[in-house]
Order: C-alpha cells, then sequence, then structure tokens
C-alpha cells in the first residue's frame, strides 16, 4: 500500500524494503550502497514523487541549490524578468523560488531585508532583488540587484541605459515634428526615473528647445498614479501634442484618459512609453515604447549570480543592457 499525503524518507524506505540510512545515501549520491539496490530506491522514488525538503537539504549540506527571485509584488516588469531566470536557470543545477510578500510597490521599503532574512540561509543559496528599495542588506548569501531603485552601488546589479533610451524617446517625438511634449516621469525617489527625465531634458536642449516645467507631471510609474497627471496634461488649454510617459503602465493609462477625453490617438495626441512589457503591444494603436531587454536583465543576472555562488566571476559586477526604439502606431507626425 503507496502513502497517501506527503511522501517521507521513511515511506520510501519502507515501499523498498531499505533503511532510511541507504535512501539517505541514494538521494545524496554517497558511496556504500549496491547497484541493484540502489536502482530499487530510484525507481521507487520516482513512483512515489519523494522530494527532500528544502530545510532538510539545506541542513544536510548547507546547501539548497536554490535561488531566490525577490519581489516587491509581481507586476509585468517583474513577471518579464522571471521568463529571463526561468530560461537562463536551465541546465544550471539551480532551482528558482520566486518569492512575493504581498507588498505594494512604493509603500514598503525595506521588503528586501524582510525577505531576505526570511530566506537565506534554510531556503535559498544565492539571491535576485527585483528594483529592490535598499540595497545595504548582508544576508550572508551572494546578491545581485536588478535596476536598484538607488542605482548602482556595490552590490553586484544588472540595469538597462536608462538615460539613452529616454533621449530616444524624446527624439523620436522631435522627429516627427512635435515641440510641445509632455513628459510624464517616474516616482523621484527613484534613480531610473531621474535618469530617463535627464534623458528628455537632453534631447530638448539638444534640439534647442526650452524644457517647459508645465509640461512635466509624475505619473509614479503606476496606472492609478499616472491617471490624474495624464488628465491634467489633456486638458491644458494648449495641451502637448505629444506625451513621453516613463513607462508603459503610465503610457496605457494616458491613451485610456486621452479616450475618455474624446481624444484620439496619435491623430489628436502622439503617446510612446518606455519598457516594451508584453501589454504595449495589445493596445490599439500598438504602443510605441522604448525596449529595455527585460528577460535578458533577468537571464544576465542568474548567470552573474551563479558566477559569485560558484567563485568563478571576474571582471565588473555591474551590467548595463542597451536600450531601443520599438516604432509601432501611437506615434505620427505633427
Amino acid at each position: 500500500m503507496e502513502p497517501q499525503g506527503r511522501v517521507t524518507i521513511s515511506d520510501v524506505a519502507r515501499t523498498a524494503g531499505v533503511s532510511v540510512a541507504t535512501v539517505s545515501k541514494v538521494v545524496n549520491g554517497r558511496y556504500g550502497v549496491a547497484v541493484s539496490t540502489s536502482v530499487r530506491v530510484q525507481e521507487v522514488i520516482d513512483r512515489l514523487g519523494y522530494e527532500s525538503s528544502l530545510v532538510a537539504r539545506s541542513l544536510r549540506s548547507h546547501r539548497t541549490n536554490v535561488i531566490g527571485i525577490l519581489v516587491a509584488e509581481f507586476e509585468p516588469f517583474s513577471t518579464e524578468l522571471l521568463k529571463g531566470t526561468s530560461a537562463a536557470v536551465g541546465g544550471t543545477g539551480y532551482e528558482l523560488l520566486a518569492y512575493s510578500g504581498g507588498g505594494r510597490h512604493g509603500s514598503n521599503v525595506g521588503w528586501e531585508r524582510r525577505y531576505l532574512s526570511r530566506l537565506s540561509g534554510t531556503l535559498i543559496d544565492g539571491a535576485i532583488l527585483v528594483t529592490p528599495t535598499v540595497v545595504d542588506a548582508h544576508p550572508g548569501i551572494p546578491v545581485v540587484a536588478v535596476d536598484p531603485h538607488t542605482g548602482p552601488t556595490g552590490l553586484p546589479t544588472v540595469d538597462s541605459d536608462n538615460m539613452r533610451g529616454a533621449v530616444l524617446a524624446t527624439e523620436h517625438l522631435l522627429a516627427l515634428g512635435h515641440r510641445r511634449i509632455g513628459f510624464l516621469g517616474g516616482r523621484s525617489d527613484l534613480e531610473s526615473a531621474r535618469l530617463r527625465e535627464e534623458g528628455y531634458r537632453k534631447a530638448l536642449a539638444n534640439a534647442g528647445i526650452a524644457v517647459d516645467p508645465s509640461l512635466m507631471r509624475v505619473g509614479g510609474y503606476r496606472p492609478e498614479t499616472a491617471d490624474q497627471p495624464a488628465h491634467e496634461l489633456l486638458t491644458m488649454r494648449e495641451r502637448p501634442t505629444a506625451i513621453f510617459a516613463a513607462n508603459d503602465l503610465s503610457a496605457i493609462r494616458t491613451m485610456d484618459v486621452a479616450y475618455s477625453l474624446g481624444l484620439s490617438v496619435p491623430q489628436d495626441v502622439s503617446i510612446i512609453g518606455f519598457d516594451n512589457v508584453p501589454e504595449s503591444a495589445l493596445t490599439r494603436p500598438p504602443l510605441t515604447t522604448i525596449n529595455q531587454p527585460i528577460r535578458q536583465m533577468g537571464s544576465e543576472a542568474i548567470m552573474l549570480l551563479i558566477g559569485l555562488m560558484n567563485g568563478t566571476t571576474q571582471g565588473s559586477t555591474h551590467i548595463t543592457l542597451p536600450t531601443e526604439l520599438v516604432e509601432r502606431r501611437s506615434c505620427r507626425p505633427i
């Protein structure tokens, strides 16, 4: 009779007719078990679906071979990044554990300290922190930060060229003849938001156009926080002919606000975003945006972290990936 519920090492031993110690040797690849016995035990393990717990594995060998992907919340950026980490981890011998404590972006500063203290030492051997608010946590395990709020510090980091991407977005609108270009920025405490605003200002300056503060708003990177600022820009007496929203979620909400006001995109206002999350290609019309290679950021973070865990990392531990324009149909010449 096979066991019900969670299969234990004792269930495997009883079914295979061997001792728990023998099963342990087979599971951990130790010597001292006859080949025929090892084959029989492995067949039972496969049939019953036995897996040792991560905690037990950690206590036994001080390693779990698990990498933690720690996020404040699962939203389009982090879920896209997870696809990259998942693709990269295959064949490395490591498993992934994606973890969120359910906190909300912007109201949960310091979440990474709590998450690391819960998981490091018993469940994970290393961690990737996705858009962490702080990078001064010292959990005793290797850590890589992806797009940290404060920008690169001493912690190994993977990010993208935010300022160059913002320059490309603004230059695209300028090339279409737009001169009155609105800017819907991210949160002021985020380095990526600061760099995207700097890129917007730089492109205007290069074109000999003075920055008009009345055309600039803080969108906060979230649809709900971008709603009112987008409404303000689109209801100005002399509204902008184009808007650069510093992330796709804000750009998509700006399109929704434009439609609610009876405006057409791009006939009445051109809109460009930043990120190139999958949702950006599904808007009507499809959103012109700046691509940052989010999946590649995930895969680069995995390989950097594994190198740190294995002691094989050489050279720089700050990786910046290029950004590029993705031209669709939400912008048109003025």
